[in-house]
């Protein structure tokens, strides 16, 4: 079956929008000439395909379930915010706060993403094909982020049970996230990861995980400074 084709350069997003949370839906539908435009396709929740033919503004495909979204082009702020199951898939870069506070499902950007990519992710799984910035994984929660290049300053900052794994170099590391020994079933979760993502290439052993320090879990006097 040919894909429905909305497009955005002759239809209003709201109507677009509207009409991806019809019920029942199903199939595929492909959004043409995005043109940067904000909030397209948010808050799906049913199990179909839609394609983005272009760039995005902010919080594209946010609180996505059940629904495999592709944005062929680049994503502003907040991509995939709030997830919480399926897959949003990014071709290109990502702005900051990528997969923010994402429950569940699978983010995949090929290209970087900017600052706080995955804070107070709570389980979703991100996997980055370039680079990351600062910030990231800030108060990360649940859930595993997957680095291919490198990290910028204060990852994993405050961190609870995240699994974070990098392959390139780390600028620094925030309160409380330290290098943690990667044990078999580390090495698999992280393969598992690599394969979904589409980079079955790389080696798990390349890459060093990072993890809590457990020393801010509760309150003690001697760790104020660091909080």
């Amino acid at each position: 079956m040919d894909p429905i084709v909305m497009d955005l350069a002759t239809t209003p997003l709201r109507k677009v929008n509207q009409a991806l949370h019809a019920p029942g839906l199903s199939g595929h539908f492909v959004i043409e000439h995005p043109a940067g435009a904000h909030n397209v396709a948010v808050g799906l929740d049913a199990p179909v395909a839609v394609t983005v033919a272009g760039h995005v503004g902010y919080y594209a495909a946010g609180m996505n379930q059940q629904a495999e979204i592709t944005i062929d082009g680049n994503a502003g702020t907040g991509v995939a915010e709030n997830m919480m199951s399926g897959t949003v898939w990014v071709k290109g870069n990502a702005s900051q706060s990528a997969g923010a506070t994402g429950g569940g499902g699978l983010l995949v950007i090929e290209g970087n993403a900017a600052a706080r990519c995955g804070i107070s992710m709570k389980g979703i799984d991100i996997v980055v094909g370039g680079n990351i910035g600062h910030m990231s994984a800030f108060m990360a929660q649940a859930g595993r982020l997957v680095v291919r290049g490198d990290a910028g300053e204060a990852l994993g900052d405050s961190i609870y049970e995240a699994h974070l794994y990098v392959r390139g170099a780390v600028a620094s590391l925030g309160a409380d996230c330290v290098a943690k020994e990667m044990r078999p079933e580390h090495y698999q979760e992280l393969e598992s990861l690599l394969k979904a993502a589409g980079f079955d290439d790389d080696d798990p052993a390349a890459y060093t995980r990072y993890g809590s320090g457990r020393t801010l879990y509760h309150f003690h006097v001697d760790n104020a400074s660091a909080y």
